[in-house]
């Protein structure tokens, strides 16, 4: 049990680190190349996966709570499954799930209160300056861009050749990473210790 609330402490930690430095230090769009393939860039996501977003204001508060509530949940199974013996790869696994879940919780249910619109400014992190929302409606940080490939499709391709084309659009945080690595991992060693 320690080893998943460990690896979920220091994931939310990290992730929270990086969001606030991002949060305070760059204007909303701006980014910095590292490589080609590889680029901070300040975005944010109002809503779920891929800046989906669904029923406006009640939708928003909706979607947070489910969040809470599914991680509550989550939080609950893994203490009941966790009794069992686990492979620890199992346990930091789930602490990746964990720990991404409520870090992305902490923007969706905090950042709204706690930050107001002057992104660029490190008085915007205290609450008597004023939000840029309500709780239960904060947008969630992102900032890692992976743009593998940038080309063009082939000219020879139906309807889509010579279009423009990027493998790997979706722009995410270290909580995004630590939930996709804790599934995969899960998914590809793991699963028997799930059924």
């Amino acid at each position: 049990m320690k080893k998943i609330f460990l690896t979920a402490f220091i994931l939310i930690l990290l992730d929270q680190i990086l969001k606030v430095w991002i949060k305070t230090h760059f204007v909303l769009g701006q980014e910095f190349q590292i490589f080609d393939w590889f680029i901070i860039h300040f975005t944010e996501n109002n809503g779920m996966a891929f800046g989906m977003e669904f029923g406006g204001h009640t939708g928003k508060t909706l979607l947070t709570l489910f969040r809470i509530i599914v991680v509550s949940l989550g939080i609950k199974y893994v203490f009941d499954i966790v009794k069992n013996k686990m492979p620890n790869g199992a346990l930091i696994a789930i602490g990746l799930i964990i720990g991404g879940a409520i870090g992305n919780i902490i923007d969706s249910t905090l950042y709204g209160v706690f930050f107001n619109e002057s992104y660029h400014n490190i008085a915007s992190f205290m609450p008597e300056f004023g939000g840029y929302s309500s709780l239960l409606h904060g947008k969630v940080v992102d900032m890692f861009y992976f743009p593998l490939i940038n080309s063009h499709y082939p000219e020879w391709l139906p309807m889509i050749g010579g279009d423009h084309f990027i493998f790997f659009r979706p722009v995410f945080n270290i909580a995004d990473a630590g939930i996709s690595v804790g599934i995969f991992t899960i998914l590809l060693f793991y699963r028997k210790e799930f059924n």
